[in-house]
């Protein structure tokens, strides 16, 4: 089991080395530089030169992708060319955000999806079953940003419940927080319950087929205990690792919704360096969600060979 844990983890380090190689080399073949963002069109050529020299751009490629590479390591993310201020101040105050609503979403719809799905898994073919099934497929065909702005046009605009805009200046409290917050949660919830509830679903039913199933179902051992005991720690392996996309998404994949909703999370301060061509602040806005992905997913991996005596003893 540890040769295999350390293998994983092996994995994950050089997967993480080759997205920062792949992040690095494509804002490298992106037109302009930072020198040409920071003077504009009207700078001479001595002027962009002297700033290229003073940014270090005007070293090898290599070079700079070591000085990128060391500074991801110790900390230091560079300026931002947009702003002038750190990219580290930045990302600090975006994250947090981030890692606000991600954790609600995560505390609310991880136990509801799971409760869901072995609710369906007890009794399958029931209406019960139908309904879960029918909602949850739903809402993962209904794209994210739909399910958003339904929840504005009913809840804020012709009911008035909650505001439209998300926007936290910092010192509101938890409460007021979760107010203003509510239809990105609650949007976050509908749409990342439905692919683990389902899967939940799936992979018990998938289990609860082998013979071991079967066996104790003959015993007359009742299906709940069948299910809770038995059949969900051998099918914990797909429903850790679609938790562990869903937390994944929870911080890189929200721009849509950040968007939507003007919340000033990590993922739209990217969208915004993007159209502001802040090449540091892409890159790093770029590791941290690689390196989130394939963090999530070597703790699915290593989650999975725990749970699994199958995985831990495979003789």
């Amino acid at each position: 089991m540890w040769i295999m844990a350390a293998r994983r983890i092996l994995i994950g380090i050089f997967l993480i080395w080759a997205v920062s190689a792949f992040i690095f080399l494509i804002t490298q073949i992106l037109p302009g530089d930072a020198a040409e963002l920071i003077l504009g069109q009207t700078a001479t050529d001595a002027s962009l030169e002297a700033l290229r020299e003073k940014l270090g751009l005007n070293q090898a490629w290599y070079t700079q992708y070591l000085n990128w590479i060391y500074g991801l390591v110790t900390g230091d993310l560079g300026v931002s060319v947009a702003g002038g201020s750190t990219i580290a101040d930045l990302i600090k105050f975006r994250i947090g955000n981030t890692l606000f609503v991600g954790g609600i979403v995560a505390v609310i719809s991880i136990p509801l999806s799971l409760s869901l799905g072995l609710t369906a898994a007890m009794m399958p073919g029931s209406m019960i079953d139908r309904v879960i099934t029918a909602t949850t497929l739903g809402l993962i065909a209904v794209p994210d940003f739909f399910v958003a702005i339904f929840l504005i046009l009913i809840l804020a605009v012709g009911l008035g419940w909650f505001p439209s805009v998300s926007y936290l200046r910092g010192n509101e409290g938890f409460l007021k927080s979760l107010y203003v917050l509510t239809l990105p949660i609650f949007t976050l919830v509908l749409v990342v319950s439905a692919q683990m509830t389902r899967m939940t679903r799936a992979g018990i039913l998938n289990v609860m087929s082998s013979p071991y199933i079967e066996m104790a179902i003959l015993k007359g051992i009742p299906r709940r205990t069948i299910i809770l005991r038995h059949a969900l720690l051998n099918s914990i392996g797909p429903i850790i690792n679609v938790i562990a996309l869903n937390l994944a998404y929870l911080v890189s994949g929200v721009v849509i919704m950040e968007t939507i909703f003007a919340y000033p999370g990590l993922a739209k301060l990217m969208v915004d360096g993007v159209q502001t061509r802040d090449i540091p602040l892409v890159q790093a806005c770029g590791m941290i969600f690689c390196t989130t992905f394939v963090v999530l997913i070597l703790i699915a991996d290593l989650a999975t060979i725990v749970s699994n005596p199958r995985l831990r003893h495979p003789k």
